[in-house]
This record gives C-alpha cells, structure tokens and sequence, in this order.
C-alpha cells in the first residue's frame, strides 16, 4: 500500500498479529522491502509488521536530488505517526541499521528496542572515493553497472552458485532501483557519522553481522557493540552483507528470541 508521509508516497505492508508490538523493518542501500521476505514467517505469528520501502526504492517516491539521514528517519517518524502507531522495535540492515542509529538518538522515546544488523556507525574520509565511484557509475551507466559487485559483496561465492529464488529477487530489486533514489540515499549515507554519540544510545539494543561481510565487518559491529550499554552482538557464520538472507535460521533466532524478551 502507498500512503503519504513528510511529502512522498511511502510503500508499505503491514501483516502479523492484530494487536501485537509493532516491529518495523527497513532494508539495505538498492533492495525494497521484498528483502525480508526471510523474516515474515518468524514475526508474523508474534508481531505487527510494518515493512516500508525508503525513500527512493520500490514503490517509493525517488525524488531527485541529494537526501539526508535526518530525512530518511523523520519519513519512519511520519510513517507511524500516519499509521497511528506510537512506539515500535526497529529492526535495520546496512541502510536500515544507519537510519535505526540515528531514529534511536534523535527520537528514542518511539523506539522500544533496537536491532542493527550489517551496519556501521561512520564512514571515514578514505571511504568517500568508493562512494564517488558508485555514485558516477549508477549516474553514467545506471544500476546494471553496479549489480555484480553489489552481488559479490552481499554474499558468498557459494551461495550465489547455489541461485536461490531470494537471490534472483535481490539482483532485480537492485536492477530496478531508481537511479535518483540510490545517488540520493547514498549522498545521505556517505555522510554517515554516529560513532561518537552511540553511547547516548539506552535502549535495549542486539547487533548482527555475518563474519565475511566486507562492506561493514565485524570490526565495524564491534565498534558500536563496545558504545552502546548492554548491547548484545552476534557473529554469524558463513554470511557475508546480507545476513538475512544467506543465513536464514541462524538470523531469525537471535532476532526472535530478543524481540519476544522485550515485548
């Protein structure tokens, strides 16, 4: 369903439990909301889920033009505040978990609870030459030009190999993702810089990366498991960025078993 919120068309399903705590799940840089489709038949027993395409991606406005991670938080805010929803757990990967940081320090008394997942705090100055590239290529050459690096950064070779249905659905999530909208969130994310104010940050809160993710490693996971108090984290094996999808099972249990604690 589309529904207008801070200006746009937002895309969004809800589906689960009537009635039940409110989980939101936002999706990485080129993918919509179809990426968590691994993840539907774990919450949907238990939970409200409210899943939404960012700006720019699926069936969401793309506007042109350069976006900023307070816009892409304040979309989540005036997506509840539409809905009639007051509190939710946030669920984030990559993109997602970037958003997450920044809704938890600037509006934490609408989260309940905080999941980051294949994600990262900060990107230093030496990574803003990858993004020019990105950026150039999608601009000159469109989203064709970045599929397969985008492919062999998110999973493993053997995964790939094995040609899974989610797989095929990710690689033409990216194919169809607006131009405007990936230069527009990644204008927003190269600016990404929380590091320093993560220890702001009170809420229950579980970290997950996949050990070979080489686009935000462990290292990165670390870095904000040691800031955030009592945060949990957990590596998991044989998943490269996303962990989601390539480890199903081995995703869904920690994140069910930590949501059902909190609600």
């Amino acid at each position: 369903m589309r529904i207008k919120a801070n200006g746009i068309q937002i895309n969004y399903e809800l589906s689960g439990k009537k009635g039940a705590p409110v989980v939101i799940l936002s999706h990485s840089l080129s993918s919509s909301l179809l990426m968590w489709n691994p993840q539907m038949d774990a919450l949907n027993p238990y939970f409200q889920v409210l899943r939404y395409d960012t700006r720019g991606h699926g069936n969401s406005d793309a506007p042109s033009g350069a976006y900023t991670l307070d816009l892409l938080e304040d979309d989540v805010i005036k997506l509840l505040d539409v809905l009639g929803m007051d509190r939710a757990h946030f669920v984030g990967l990559s993109m997602g978990g970037m958003i997450g940081q920044g809704l938890a320090l600037r509006h934490p008394h609408r989260l309940k609870s905080l999941v980051l997942c294949d994600t990262t705090a900060v990107f230093p100055a030496e990574s803003q030459p990858v993004w020019d590239e990105r950026v150039d290529k999608a601009r000159n050459k469109g989203m064709k030009a970045l599929l397969e690096e985008t492919m062999e950064r998110w999973f493993t070779p053997t995964f790939l190999k094995q040609n899974s249905p989610m797989v095929n659905l990710i690689r033409e999530q990216i194919l169809a993702t607006p131009v405007a909208g990936y230069i527009g969130c990644a204008e927003a994310l190269r600016r990404l810089n929380y590091l320093n104010r993560l220890p702001e940050i009170k809420m229950p809160t579980l970290i997950m990366v996949g050990e070979d993710d080489p686009g935000t490693p462990v290292s990165a996971s670390e870095a904000m498991h040691k800031r955030i108090l009592n945060s949990k984290m957990v590596v998991l094996p044989s998943a490269r960025h996303l962990s989601n999808v390539e480890q199903t099972e081995a995703f869904n249990a920690p994140l069910l078993k930590f949501l059902k604690n909190r609600s």
